[in-house]
């Protein structure tokens, strides 16, 4: 089926993930300069939208009458050019490519629903859930034609965090590094070994399995290398909630990939869940996760010492644990 034509219609980008957003701007204005190059391009914040200015950006110029507007944060809106924008969104002229983002919210919401009511086009921006990371990771690989197994692509994940941009920034490095090869996960590691968010989800990982010695050991080495007290602190909070999550959801009758929604995690995570979940009970997690947000104050300034106050919490988890295992 032949594309339509970017002019004389009007996109929606609604969302507050930026890169998604800014993906979705860029594909309807590389559409509109492929079929007119020399259309004038304008991208403009909404609140700037005033005194009859959107009447001079839609009308084009005396050297080009093929006009693109990317109208950014459409929340701010003035009232007095809700009028316009409205009329135009709804009917726009055929030499005119508008592209209206709103990040979400109510605000503006009364136009938003207009839009939506005559059925404009419409790319949503959400954030990707937990959940769906893994996904998204392996659709960007493929997108750079490398290869990249399942636990590659979560210790990715857990080596740079949840941030898009960072995910596709360290993608582009491995796909440059290891051009042709695919990329196992202890390649991740070793790439990306040093770096904050590894260190912390080492720790919380061996303390949730039952090994204090090794937790302390890598906490201890980890905040000797600068790694921020409070990122230990999120990463084992994480892990709990997830935890936690399992416990009061594995009786349910829903299909691993449901349950992995409603836990916030991939669906091959479960299996780990499951094994913890032998030596944890409801009960350990709520206490441990108490440990936790009581050790997070602490190291945002009340304690004097926040690495001793670290190491008190994960002997706090295993002493959970302790408790979550007996009959």
């Amino acid at each position: 089926m032949a594309e339509s034509s970017a002019f004389g219609s009007t996109l929606l980008v609604q969302g507050s993930e930026a890169l998604l957003s800014q993906r979705a701007v860029a594909k309807r204005v590389a559409q509109a300069r492929r079929e007119h190059p020399d259309a004038e391009l304008t991208e403009i914040a909404a609140a700037e939208l005033s005194d009859g200015r959107f009447a001079d950006l839609i009308g084009g110029s005396l050297f080009a009458s093929w006009a693109v507007v990317v109208v950014h944060e459409l929340a701010d809106l003035p009232e007095q050019a809700l009028p316009l924008v409205r009329q135009t969104a709804l009917d726009p002229f055929p030499e005119l490519c508008l592209v209206l983002v709103h990040a979400g919210g109510v605000k503006g919401k009364g136009l938003i629903d207009a839009l939506k009511k005559a059925r404009v086009t419409r790319v949503t921006a959400d954030p990707v859930k937990a959940w769906e990371l893994p996904k998204f990771v392996a659709a960007e690989a493929r997108s750079l034609r490398m290869s990249l197994d399942a636990q590659a692509s979560q210790d990715l994940i857990d080596a740079v965090g949840t941030d898009l941009r960072a995910l596709t920034g360290a993608l582009r490095q491995l796909a440059s590094d290891y051009e042709g090869e695919q990329v196992s996960a202890s390649m991740v590691r070793r790439y990306f070994a040093g770096r904050a968010e590894v260190t912390s989800f080492a720790v919380a990982d061996d303390a949730l399995a039952g090994r204090p010695g090794a937790a302390l050991e890598k906490l201890r080495w980890a905040l000797s290398t600068g790694v921020a007290p409070v990122l230990v602190t999120s990463a084992l909070a994480g892990s709990l909630r997830g935890l936690g999550k399992y416990l009061e959801l594995r009786s349910a009758r829903m299909s691993d990939n449901d349950l992995a929604r409603q836990v916030g995690v991939p669906p091959w995570k479960l299996k780990e869940l499951s094994r913890l979940s032998r030596d944890w009970s409801p009960q350990a997690v709520s206490i441990a996760i108490r440990a936790v947000a009581h050790t997070d104050e602490q190291v945002k300034g009340a304690a004097a010492d926040p690495g001793f106050a670290l190491e008190q919490m994960l002997l706090t988890i295993n002493q959970a644990r302790q408790v979550g295992r007996r009959p």
